[in-house]
C-alpha cells in the first residue's frame, strides 16, 4: 500500500530480551489538549520492557502537565529549534525502534523530521484525525468503530485496531473532583432554567453546520421546555447563532457561556441533561469530558474519522444505544428521552433533578465510569504495548506493514 523502504540502514540493535525503545514526538507537552489527555501515558509504561522517550518540540510552558510528563517519563528531551536533520540524527542514534508522531498536520508539527526515516516503524496516533497520506508513516492507531476494515482506503496507513476506543484520557487521574456531588455547581450559576431539559454542546462553534443546527432547532421546537447550552468559542459566534435560531422559529431557547478552565468545564457539564454532538467533526475530548461529568451524548457518525471519535467513545463507557444511524433516528431518539424524562424538587430541597429516561442514562454512565474501559487509563496503556509488540514482531519478520488487531489485556476473548 505504498510504503517506501526505509533508507538502508542497520535497524537498531535489540538484545535478546531487551527492551524496545519508543519515542513519542509532539508539540504539545505543554497546557494543551493532547497533553491534558496523555500526561500519565508516558510514565505508566512498562519500565522493564520499554524505554520511552519523549521528544518536545516546544520549550517548557511551566505548566502541571509539562511538569508531570517530563517528570514521570524515563527520558525528556527537549527538541524545540533543532533542525531536521539534527533531530532524526538524534533519533537514531538514541536507537528508537517505534517512533509516535502526536502532531500530524497540527499546530508546531515536524513532519519533515518523520519524512527522513530515522526510525524503522513511523506511527501516527491521536493530534491529527485522519490519514496523514504520507508515505513515511507506517501505522495509525485507532479502533475498529473510528476507523472500521470497510473504511480502511480512506487511509494509506496500515491500521492498528485497539479494543474499546482508541482515544486516550487522564480524567480519573486528573479530575476525581467531579465524582463528588458537593462540587457540582447550580443550574442558576449558567443562567439556565432549573424547570427545563438542558441539551447541550460545548465544542467549537465551527463544528456546528447548518444541517446539525437545523436538527437542533427542530427537537427546540418540539420540546419548549427545552433548553440548548452552547459555549461562546468563539465569543463572536453567539450573535449569528442567535440569529440563525430565530429564522428558524426559534426564540430564547439557547444559552450561551463563557469558555472556562478545564477543571470548570468538566465539572459544569452535570448541569446539562443529554450533550448533542455535532456530526462532521464530533466531540473529541469534550466527549470523555461530558461523559466524565456522568453526562449522556448522542451521537450520529459519519464515515471520515474525525466524525466516528464520539461513537467509539460512547461504545467503551456502554452506550452503545446512543449512536443513532441517521438525521431521523438522531431527532426521535432526542426528542423520546426528551419527552420521557421531566424535572422533580429533589428531597430536601436543593433545586431540581431529571427523572425517568435521561434520569436513568445518566445512572448509567455514573455506575460504567468506574466499570467500563473508557477512563481506565492503565489498561489502556498495555493495550498500547500490545500493538507497538506486534508491529515490532511484523518488523523483525522482515515483513511489510500490514493489519493489527489488539486483543483486550483483560479479557483477550472481548470483542474489540
Amino acid at each position: 500500500s505504498g510504503h517506501p523502504p526505509p533508507p538502508p540502514r542497520g535497524d537498531p540493535k535489540r538484545e535478546e530480551g531487551g527492551r524496545l525503545v519508543v519515542g513519542y514526538v509532539s508539540a504539545d507537552f505543554v497546557n494543551h489538549p493532547l497533553a491534558h489527555l496523555m500526561c500519565s501515558v508516558f510514565g505508566l509504561h512498562d519500565r522493564a520492557r520499554y524505554e520511552v522517550v519523549c521528544l518536545s518540540l516546544s520549550p517548557d510552558d511551566g505548566s502541571v502537565y509539562r511538569k508531570q510528563i517530563s517528570s514521570e517519563v524515563e527520558k525528556f528531551v527537549d527538541i524545540a529549534g533543532m533542525s531536521a536533520l539534527d533531530v532524526a540524527s538524534l533519533v537514531r542514534q538514541m536507537g528508537i525502534h517505534v517512533l509516535f508522531n502526536l502532531n500530524g498536520y497540527t499546530k508546531g508539527a515536524f513532519n519533515e523530521m518523520f519524512a527522513l526515516r530515522p526510525a524503522p516503524i513511523q506511527v501516527s496516533y491521536m493530534g491529527f484525525c485522519g490519514t496523514m497520506g504520507a508515505p513515511f508513516i507506517d501505522y495509525i492507531v485507532t479502533d475498529n468503530v473510528t476507523s472500521p476494515l470497510e473504511l480502511s482506503s480512506l487511509y494509506t496507513e496500515e491500521l492498528v485496531h485497539l479494543p474499546h476506543s482508541y482515544f486516550v484520557n487522564d480524567h480519573k487521574r486528573s479530575h476525581p473532583e467531579v465524582l463528588d456531588p458537593s462540587t457540582h455547581p447550580a443550574r442558576s450559576t449558567y443562567n439556565l432554567p432549573d424547570e427545563a431539559i438542558v441539551l447541550c454542546n460545548f465544542n467549537q462553534l465551527y463544528k456546528i453546520d447548518p444541517e446539525v443546527f437545523d436538527l437542533w432547532c427542530d427537537i427546540l421546537k418540539s420540546c419548549p421546555n427545552t433548553i440548548l447550552w452552547l459555549v461562546r468559542f468563539p465569543a463572536s459566534g453567539e450573535r449569528g447563532l442567535l440569529q440563525e435560531a430565530k429564522e428558524r422559529g426559534v426564540d430564547k431557547q439557547i444559552v450561551f457561556s463563557d469558555v472556562a478552565s478545564k477543571q470548570e468545564h468538566i465539572v459544569r457539564g452535570v448541569c446539562a441533561d443529554l450533550f448533542v454532538d455535532t456530526v462532521q467533526c464530533n466531540a473529541h475530548t469534550t466527549a470523555c469530558d461530558i461523559l466524565w461529568s456522568g453526562t449522556p451524548m448522542v451521537t450520529f457518525p459519519q464515515r471520515k474519522m474525525s466524525g466516528r471519535v464520539a461513537a467509539s467513545v460512547c461504545c467503551a463507557v456502554g452506550c452503545h444505544d446512543l449512536v443513532v444511524g441517521s438525521w431521523e433516528e438522531y431527532r426521535l431518539k432526542v426528542v423520546s428521552l426528551i419527552q420521557g424524562s421531566r424535572r422533580v424538587p429533589r428531597e430536601g430541597g436543593g433545586g431540581c433533578r431529571t427523572e425517568g429516561a435521561l434520569g436513568e442514562i445518566r445512572e448509567r454512565v455514573e455506575r460504567h465510569r468506574h466499570t467500563h474501559p473508557l477512563f481506565d487509563t492503565d489498561r489502556w496503556v498495555k493495550n498500547l504495548e500490545g500493538a507497538i509488540d506486534r508491529m515490532w514482531e511484523v518488523h523483525s519478520r522482515g515483513d511489510k506493514p500490514t493489519y493489527i488487531q489488539v486483543p483486550d489485556c483483560i479479557d483477550p476473548s472481548t470483542p474489540p
